[in-house]
């Protein structure tokens, strides 16, 4: 997830996507990356284009991405972000950046709102690693605990901005996805997405935290649903990778958990960070309506994935849990130092509370 529209609404009127560029003094560490760029470029395109700019992106927690500004040639010369796989991790899953490149063409040859692919490379011959490079969207991301400052400026249009980002899930939910992406790769099952996150109870250092981790999992597979509508999944669709310019949706964007799988599992996801009885009191979202008028939203625009609803939400806090734990381990650590996990740290204990009363009303006889 990442942290974070024109003035009218929530941003800067900039054309400057979904965050400025830090300063200056990345360029010195990130003379390597420019320079193979460069080299990249002189390579694939016929025009002199060169890098004139490129620097990490400030306003997230999504690992190798970069903004990058391009001169030269006209049709090229632009804004555009890089991302990069991680070196020495295994290529699977969010590490395989590179498997983005497939369904972000299809995404956008199918008129949804996603980034165009400018450049793409699977393997570490150009930049040392896999990488993508992609069109710079305009707009700014919701952040929903700590939204910029200027979407603020209009509160009563901030409903607005959740309820249009649940309508474009139902959009990307209706893909036809066995023509669309039926080669790009095989199903997961709610079985299986149950054990990759359950794996990472573990890394929880609190005892109480794993132990109502491993409760709430054990639950949660006694009442699995048996049927689930499959198709495209994001896998961290809410307003925080989502691009809004003047009041309107500009893109979708972070696919790294991409799958194609049950789709309950992105309206379980979106409905626990609109949940704002499920947060603590110094860390919840911010300015969410009703869940009853997204999910009528999300009906009214031909979404899915309705059914047994309360698990999937359940799943989702579960989830959470889960990541949190591994995240908060790792900035403690000093592996990863990333302090917004302090905060979601806060709201875990009520968000796992908060699963267990919605299966409850989901399963009351369990």
């Amino acid at each position: 997830m990442r942290r974070p529209l024109s003035r009218d609404l929530a941003g800067s009127s900039r054309n400057d996507a979904k965050v400025d560029m830090v300063g200056a003094p990345a360029q010195d560490s990130l003379a390597p990356l420019r320079a193979r760029l460069d080299l990249f470029l002189k390579a694939a395109e016929s025009a002199p284009v060169h890098c004139a700019n490129i620097a990490p992106m400030a306003d997230g927690h999504a690992g190798l991405t970069f903004g990058v500004d391009l001169a030269g040639a006209a049709g090229v010369a632009g804004r555009y972000i890089l991302k990069l796989a991680p070196v020495g991790v295994p290529r699977r899953g969010s590490t395989d950046i590179y498997r983005q490149a497939p369904l972000l063409k299809a995404l956008h040859a199918s008129s949804l709102p996603v980034p165009a692919i400018r450049w793409a490379s699977a393997d570490d011959t150009a930049l040392g690693s896999p990488f993508i490079i992609m069109e710079r969207l305009p707009g700014r991301t919701f952040i929903v605990w700590e939204p910029d400052a200027s979407f603020l400026e209009t509160p009563a249009l901030i409903p607005r901005l959740w309820t249009s980002s649940i309508e474009s899930l139902a959009d990307f939910h209706r893909l036809d996805w066995r023509a669309v992406l039926g080669g790009w790769e095989e199903p997961v099952t709610l079985a299986s997405e149950m054990a990759r996150w359950t794996a990472l109870v573990r890394h929880a250092e609190d005892a109480q935290w794993r132990e109502a981790c491993h409760d709430l999992a054990d639950r949660l597979g006694r009442t699995m649903p048996t049927a689930n509508p499959v198709g495209l999944v994001h896998g961290d669709f809410q307003p925080g990778n989502i691009l809004f310019e003047q009041g309107r949706l500009a893109g979708v964007v972070d696919w790294d958990l991409a799958v194609i799988g049950p789709q309950g599992l992105d309206i379980g996801w979106y409905m626990m960070i609109a949940d704002a009885d499920a947060w603590h009191p110094q860390w919840c979202p911010h300015g969410p309506p009703p869940l009853a008028g997204l999910i009528q939203a999300y009906r009214a625009a031909g979404g899915p994935a309705l059914d047994r609803l309360a698990w999937h939400q359940a799943f989702a806090h579960f989830r959470m849990g889960a990541i949190a734990g591994l995240n908060l381990k790792l900035h403690r650590n000093g592996r990863r130092v990333d302090a917004i996990w302090e905060r979601f740290a806060l709201a875990i204990p009520s968000l796992l509370r908060r699963a267990q009363l919605l299966l409850q009303q989901d399963h009351p006889d369990d």
